[in-house]
């Protein structure tokens, strides 16, 4: 009766690592809005007379940017965690995850910008 019910060969993970998959997913978080906002600042500014403004960005892609960025490094982290068995591998794989994730934005998502050279910024 006072055996541990649970299979010796299924093991929970430990806090450490939990902590690091957080971390990741803090960092992807943090770093995803961060990258993402040069591009987005012409919407959100609007250019001459803020005809062109598209506060979208601020209200459905950067939630959207955020959490891809929080989940994806995640992910990959659980992913490589759960398939290898080894915390230090999964590490590695979710940073690059993250890195291709971020450059896969970055070429895909292009917002509007100046419509002309001409057309920028006043005197």
């Amino acid at each position: 009766m006072g055996e541990d019910p649970r299979d010796e060969t299924t093991s929970t993970p430990s806090n450490t690592t939990v902590g690091a998959g957080c971390l990741l997913a803090g960092l992807g978080a943090a770093i995803a809005p961060f990258l993402w906002a040069p591009r987005a600042a012409f919407s959100i500014d609007g250019g001459f007379e803020r005809h062109a403004q598209d506060l979208s960005v601020i209200y459905v892609d950067l939630p959207l940017i955020t959490l891809g960025g929080a989940l994806l490094p995640f992910g990959a982290w659980a992913l490589a965690t759960r398939w290898t068995g080894r915390p230090w591998i999964a590490v590695p794989l979710a940073v690059a995850a993250l890195g291709l994730g971020i450059w896969g934005l970055l070429e895909w998502w292009t917002p509007r910008q100046h419509p002309d050279p001409g057309y920028g910024p006043g005197i």
